[in-house]
């Protein structure tokens, strides 16, 4: 009898996941406009879907994380929404059975942070995807200027140098300059494409390069002088990141060691010690 409620609680969340997953991807109706099966788009616009109807800001962030995990296929905005609902659903009907079970106060708080991890892990995951794309450029981003370096003291101009760094290069980096590129070919402006360069990553050392070839490119400096500082300044950096990373071991190592490795060694030293004193003495 205790295995009906779960079953039941399932197949309910199913229900409402698919009736919020249709009611997502339905488009709405425009206002005052009755829709005509086979007529022709209204002069108004397009129609607007449920994404279009969250608030400006939400839907700002969402893009804003969905463009610095670097765009995956699988995580448009608009699944993005609707995986939300879709996981939170099926975690609130079980903590709800949960909490009928025994309705304390510690099962209600647990279960709604429980709900509120639920409905946030997508944007987590796609957080803590921006965050390891935003290390993966940081980390390549000084051999890349070296290459871009040596390239444009050679002879090369600055966009052969960039398609030369990222033909040789991979990673979330070269696919970037790849993108760069690509809009520079379509007639974008080159200030707007550096520009959207820099702000689809999160990568503050590739903002702050680019706003250096932006400067150099309006004020005309060699842009040869510019990257040869910008790759040594990036090259300090990543050594000390790597140092700080290097002094945060001890610490993080610490807890475990206490909490974990010391007791187990105190009971294998002193349980034999301590096991014969009783004998002795007992």
């Amino acid at each position: 009898m205790a295995l009906f409620p779960l079953l039941a609680s399932f197949a309910v969340a199913g229900g409402l996941a698919a009736a919020v997953l249709l009611l997502a991807l339905r488009p709405a109706r425009t206002a005052g406009v009755p829709e005509v099966p086979g007529a022709a788009p209204h002069p108004r616009g397009p129609r607007r879907t449920a994404f279009d109807t969250l608030p400006p800001g939400y839907r700002r962030m969402l893009e804003r994380l969905v463009m610095h995990a670097g765009r995956p296929a699988s995580w448009t905005p608009r699944k993005v929404l609707l995986a939300k609902p879709a996981i939170a659903l099926p975690v609130a009907l079980l903590a709800l059975v949960w909490i009928r079970m025994d309705p304390a106060p510690f099962r209600v708080a647990l279960a709604l942070i429980a709900v509120g991890v639920a409905f946030f892990t997508p944007d987590l995951l796609l957080w803590s995807r921006g965050i390891e794309r935003r290390q993966k450029i940081d980390l390549a981003l000084p051999d890349t200027l070296d290459q871009m370096t040596i390239s444009v003291e050679a002879g090369l101009g600055f966009e052969s140098a960039m398609a030369k760094a990222a033909t040789n290069g991979s990673g979330p980096l070269a696919d970037e300059l790849i993108r760069t590129l690509q809009d520079l070919s379509i007639g974008r402006a080159r200030r707007s494409a550096y520009e959207a360069l820099g702000e689809r990553t999160s990568s503050v050392d590739l903002r702050r390069f680019v706003r250096a070839v932006i400067q150099a490119d309006v004020y005309g400096i060699a842009i040869a002088d510019v990257l040869r500082v910008q790759a040594y300044e990036m090259r300090i950096k990543r050594r000390q990141r790597a140092e700080a990373q290097a002094m945060k071991v001890p610490v993080k190592v610490l807890f475990p060691l206490m909490f974990c490795i010391l007791p187990v060694l105190f009971i294998v030293i002193l349980a034999p010690a301590a096991l014969n004193a009783l004998k002795a003495f007992g």
